[in-house]
């Protein structure tokens, strides 16, 4: 008998295919079921087809896989083969005669070629052939519960997700709420409350930004605004809105909080800019040209080193300087062998420079009227190797008297003032200057160009030139004073040489 049943397949062979009839065709037989079959034939019978070696051990070789859909059903259907073996193992027990199966039954068993896909079908029940039936089951089970697990974390996932999408939703609609599109000013209530806090930037930073309103208002909420954000006195804020456009006056308040890069000048007197920045260059000083506007200016961007001790310092290759000081000698150019007066010399910057462009020929009168200052006048003429010049301390405004009137070829007059073109150097200007401070120094300016103009040359063959310069924007200061001179002298403004900048 041959004991297959038609509902039902046997999965305990290495390879095998289900016939169209619904019975099972089995090679590579090592069921204990067909084991005792065989024993009742005779020792010398065989199967007519038995499975090549080869496949045999390809088979026993094959790597587990992961359990699929098509594994899961297998396991089902290996729960109901379990009972059916159970039921043939009794039958055998009861019946060990198995000579009526011949070895036609044993071909149809074994022949495999009928249908071509039944290795892949039964290639998940080898992997499981020592664990049988039940493990392939449980490995089902594990499947099944990653995959739950899996379902749950994504789902998890998806939750905290849209949570997420609804708090940020729910934000900006808050924000929206809170911030209104039109701008209006505060009133004096929010005005007084400010001044009772310290301000709030960003909403000081958005109201000098926006607009729709009235220019008077907003002219001057913007003033009483600049005033809190960057730490300007009402006075001085109030002067700058009224000397510049808005996006002018923007870009110089937001200029004078940047600093500004550290330049020297180099001492043509001692050594060539070249050969200065090469030996700096190897200290570790990070430097570059400054322009091209200038021969002797170099920008330094780095420095491992104090810039202002090393031994070139010490040797005078070298003076600190801002780039805005070249400006007032170049337009100045003294030639050799002038008679030049230096109205306001201390530190001795400007003095320098003009000694380096003279080349230690002609003459220097340096003059400063506050002694204190003569010491580091004096230091840096020594150290820079200068010369031809004069240190004098007189009072600006007496010196025709002591020089004598018409009698040197051109006068730089570097005027004391307010100090507003230089805040980035002194912040202590924002607070610190007042009207009064501006119409002194103003009043003092006006006096000084009057006594330059009355030292100076008129005819002088190569010089009758006097520079008026001031570290300060102010208008009083400035154009003020060199409209007095031109109302109270016979002079005239003349083209500064350089080739850059706008007229005042």
């Amino acid at each position: 008998m041959g004991l297959v049943s038609t509902n039902a397949t046997y999965l305990t062979g290495t390879t095998g295919a289900t016939s169209p009839g619904g019975v099972t065709r089995v090679t590579g037989i090592s069921n204990p079921y067909f084991d005792l079959m065989a024993s009742n034939k005779s020792k010398g019978a065989k199967s007519k087809n038995q499975p090549p070696k080869k496949k045999q051990r390809k088979d026993l070789f094959i790597d587990k896989k992961r359990p699929t859909k098509k594994d899961e059903v297998l396991d089902d259907v290996s729960d109901g083969h379990s009972e059916e073996e159970e039921e043939a193992g009794d039958l055998l027990d009861g019946d060990e005669q198995m000579s009526d199966f011949d070895d036609d039954d044993v071909s149809e068993i074994s022949d495999e070629d009928d249908a071509p896909w039944a290795d892949d079908f039964l290639q998940g029940s080898d992997d499981n052939e020592d664990s049988g039936s039940s493990s392939t089951s449980g490995s089902g089970s594990d499947s099944h519960s990653d995959e739950t697990d899996i379902e749950e974390k994504s789902r998890a996932l998806d939750e905290q997700r849209a949570r997420e999408e609804e708090d940020a939703q729910a934000e900006m609609e808050l924000n929206i709420k809170e911030e209104s599109d039109e701008f209006r000013l505060p009133t004096k209530e929010e005005l007084e409350a400010e001044q009772q806090r310290p301000p709030d930037l960003a909403n000081l930073q958005m109201r000098m930004k926006e607009k729709g309103t009235t220019r008077k208002d907003y002219i001057d909420q913007l003033k009483i605004d600049l005033g809190s954000y960057y730490g300007y006195n009402e006075f001085l804020i109030r002067v700058l809105v009224d000397m510049f456009p808005v996006v002018e006056l923007m870009e110089l308040i937001e200029a004078f909080e940047k600093p500004r890069p550290t330049c020297i000048r180099t001492n043509t007197l001692r050594t060539r800019r070249r050969d200065l920045a090469d030996v700096l260059s190897k200290r570790g000083v990070e430097l570059d040209q400054l322009s091209k506007w200038s021969k002797v200016g170099l920008v330094v961007y780095n420095s491992h080193v104090p810039i202002g001790a090393t031994p070139e310092y010490l040797a005078g290759f070298y003076y600190i300087q801002g780039a805005s000081s070249f400006l007032p000698v170049m337009a100045l150019a003294p030639q050799e062998k002038e008679r030049v007066v230096d109205m306001a010399a201390a530190p001795g910057g400007k003095t320098t420079y003009v000694a380096a462009l003279m080349k230690n020929r002609g003459m220097i009168y340096a003059n400063e009227i506050r002694e204190a200052r003569l010491k580091s006048l004096t230091a840096n003429l020594y150290r820079m190797g200068v010369t031809n010049t004069i240190v004098c301390n007189y009072d600006g405004r007496e010196l025709p008297k002591v020089l004598g009137q018409n009698s040197v070829d051109r006068v730089l007059l570097d005027a004391p003032c307010s100090g507003t073109g230089v805040i980035t150097k002194d912040p202590s200007v924002k607070t610190s200057k007042s009207l009064d401070d501006i119409q002194k120094c103003a009043h003092l300016q006006k006096q000084l160009i009057l006594a330059a103009i009355d030292m100076v040359d008129a005819n002088s063959k190569s010089g009758g030139y006097i520079v008026y310069s001031t570290c300060s924007i102010m208008v009083p200061e400035n154009e003020a004073v060199i409209d007095y001179a031109l109302k109270k002298r016979d002079v005239k403004v003349v083209p500064c040489g350089l080739d850059f900048g706008s007229p005042g």
